[in-house]
């Protein structure tokens, strides 16, 4: 009896105890560990135009400079090079905004640097360094020229968005196919085939934002390569002409590309168009006043919504309008295929919480409290868009 009692004494005591659990980590935590990425930003439009120098502090006058970069945890930068479709000499244009990142990168070669790839984007991530790249958002910007298509790609563009809203001849953009009614050609030309097979041969992502659906279908057609839309949300959940439709997520999925959901509330909030549209009625004279003295609407609109900040606040949807776009995506054809294109600085209002780029990190969060796991929160915030990068590079 005592040998039985000493052997289980012995047994016991030998028993491993049980396995710790591994503490999870904070949203602070996932962030910081992952590689953020925005596909679209338009500081360098008013870097251009209102004489912005974007390595000062800005706060309150844009949603971006680098300081605010870095304390919002981005690792990576597209920068968007816009100009208006009617502008004359747009190439011309284009290389002035890659001019002003010029400079910024020259000034601060500890902060932000320019990468033409994805070995040269993870090595600027592992030395802190802000990466940056360029998107071309329009295809007039290329002036019918390949040549020119060819030596934006060696200045650093990564994407050309073949169409914004006033676009080229050789592609429809969503504004041309659901608003011209005498429209005779729809989607890309000959040359718009052209400049795609060129665009997959030099190694730059085909942008599908604000193109038009037989665009979409002309460009899924003829692309060997995933595409990105760099700036785009859910047609189904707000019927915006500039949303994707179902069967494009589905066909931007099959082809292995990524969606970069856009923060404008305008895509997000399906209230949006009236709420804006009963603000401006109730301004109706100054936005008139305004307009007449020669500014554009979007400038109209910035200067109102700045003053009647305190309404305006009113119109800003909520941060969970955002993340549903986001789910959606991720129901419909899983998490591999969305990210994040802000549109900050090309864009008047921005959802609540999402003030600036400083809070990049209230995204994790979110995507944390409605369940994602670290391994698909990586992937939204910036890893899905990597691997599409890599897919397009050449000898990769």
């Amino acid at each position: 009896m005592r040998f039985l009692i000493l052997l289980f004494i012995v047994l016991v005591s030998c028993k491993p105890s049980p396995e710790k659990k591994e503490k999870s980590k904070t949203y602070q935590e996932i962030h910081a560990n992952a590689i953020v990425v925005d596909t679209h930003n338009d500081i360098l439009m008013k870097a251009v135009d209102n004489g912005i120098v974007f390595d000062k502090d800005l706060t309150g006058t844009t949603h971006s400079d680098l300081a605010r970069w870095k304390k919002g945890g981005l690792d990576v930068q597209v920068f968007s090079v816009y100009c208006d479709g009617a502008a004359k000499n747009p190439y011309a244009y284009a290389n002035r905004e890659m001019d002003s990142l010029d400079a910024v990168v020259a000034r601060n070669p500890e902060k932000i640097v320019k990468v033409a790839n994805s070995k040269e984007m993870m090595e600027a991530v592992k030395n802190h360094k802000i990466a940056a790249m360029f998107g071309v958002e329009g295809g007039h910007m290329i002036e019918d020229d390949l040549t020119k298509l060819e030596a934006l790609y060696k200045r650093g563009a990564r994407y050309l968005t073949l169409t914004h809203n006033v676009a080229p001849n050789w592609a429809t953009s969503a504004a041309d196919e659901t608003t011209n009614p005498d429209l005779v050609q729809k989607g890309l030309t000959a040359f718009g085939i052209q400049v795609v097979q060129r665009m997959n041969e030099l190694g730059m992502m085909v942008d599908v934002s604000h193109v038009g659906e037989q665009t979409f279908k002309d460009v899924i057609a003829t692309t060997t390569k995933p595409i990105i839309a760099s700036h785009s949300s859910v047609y189904n959940l707000v019927a915006s002409r500039r949303n994707l439709k179902d069967e494009q997520i589905k066909a931007i999925a099959k082809n292995g590309g990524v969606i970069m959901v856009n923060f404008h509330p305008g895509f997000i909030d399906p209230s949006f168009d009236k709420k804006e549209s009963d603000f401006l009625k109730k301004h109706a004279k100054e936005s008139e006043a305004l307009t007449k003295s020669g500014l554009d609407g979007w400038s109209m609109l910035d200067v109102l919504y700045k003053k009647y900040d305190n309404e305006v606040q009113a119109l800003r949807p909520p941060l969970s309008m955002l993340m549903d776009h986001i789910d959606y995506i991720v129901k419909l054809v899983g998490v591999d295929y969305v990210g994040l294109g802000s549109d900050f600085d090309g864009i008047n209002l921005t959802p609540k919480q999402l003030d600036d780029v400083t809070t990049y990190p209230i995204i994790t969060k979110a995507l944390v409290d409605r369940g994602y796991n670290e391994k698909d929160i990586v992937k939204i915030l910036g890893s899905n868009f990597i691997r599409v990068l890599k897919a397009n590079e050449v000898n990769n």
